[in-house]
């Protein structure tokens, strides 16, 4: 794609953040549009963000479960990056930044090593992980009504929004992270539940999955980045007053209040 043409769908993206305000998917105005295209639209607006002081921490996989993939309409993963911004470290998610929440309970992997060279396994993952925890990832669009193909989320930034890190951190040498059960919880409710298989049949396979894809356009997964492996079930829409918890069994649980 011209450069002309990825600069002007990143700035759509950008304005449509700012203003929060979302607008037409990409893909219904360009039915040319690639996932590389949309890469390297992703890419703009990462090095325009750090332009703008904002510092990357972390890594996202998103799209993992078959759950998820059936939701969105797409028939594969999706990956972007953290900012340091996004860390919400009281659990409080302010509604009036974000435009159409969805909220995801996964695991996080906070690295101890570069994860490069674009042949990682899992044994490589479990090897460079400092710990495990709990998460929730909310996800969001600037793209109207979710309506979204795979080229329209990553050049979002993979529907990056927010994220909240559990407490209870747990080395996972030893584990099978596969069998870790999450149950969903809203406003004390449960609406959902989920394992770690649904991840790409283990959360540290999807993150040597992303490590590897995002090798390929020369992104390394760093030491001391979070990184979100991807939800345990389908993502159900959050609006002010809401609280969810999610319980990860021996992981411990993690809470998100909309605000």
């Amino acid at each position: 794609m011209a450069s002309e043409k990825i600069a002007k769908y990143a700035d759509m993206l950008f304005e449509a953040e700012q203003k929060r305000k979302a607008f037409p998917p990409l893909t219904d105005q360009d039915n040319t549009l690639t996932v590389e295209d949309a890469y390297q639209i992703q890419l703009y607006n990462i090095k325009r963000a750090e332009g703008m002081g904002h510092v990357i921490c972390g890594k996202k996989i998103g799209l993992t479960s078959e759950g998820i993939q059936k939701q969105m309409g797409v028939h594969e993963p999706d990956y972007g990056h953290l900012f340091a911004a996004m860390d919400c470290k009281d659990g409080k998610l302010k509604c009036d930044e974000l435009i159409q929440p969805r909220i995801e309970a996964e695991m996080a992997f906070i690295l101890k090593g570069d994860l490069a060279g674009g042949k990682i396994t899992r044994e490589d993952v479990i090897a460079n992980t400092e710990y495990v925890v709990a998460a929730f990832e909310i996800v969001d669009s600037r793209l109207a009504d979710w309506k979204i193909k795979l080229p329209d989320t990553v050049a979002d930034n993979a529907s990056s929004g927010r994220y909240v890190l559990g407490t209870t951190k747990i080395k996972p040498e030893g584990i099978d992270l596969s069998a870790v059960k999450m149950k969903l919880f809203k406003n004390g409710e449960q609406i959902g539940e989920g394992s770690g298989a649904a991840v790409q049949g283990d959360p540290s396979v999807a993150v040597a999955w992303l490590a590897n894809k995002m090798w390929s356009f020369g992104v390394t997964l760093k030491a001391g980045e979070v990184i979100l492996s991807g939800a345990f079930s389908a993502a159900p829409p959050a609006v002010k007053g809401d609280v969810f918890t999610a319980d990860f069994s021996s992981f411990g649980e993690v809470k998100a209040e909309f605000v």
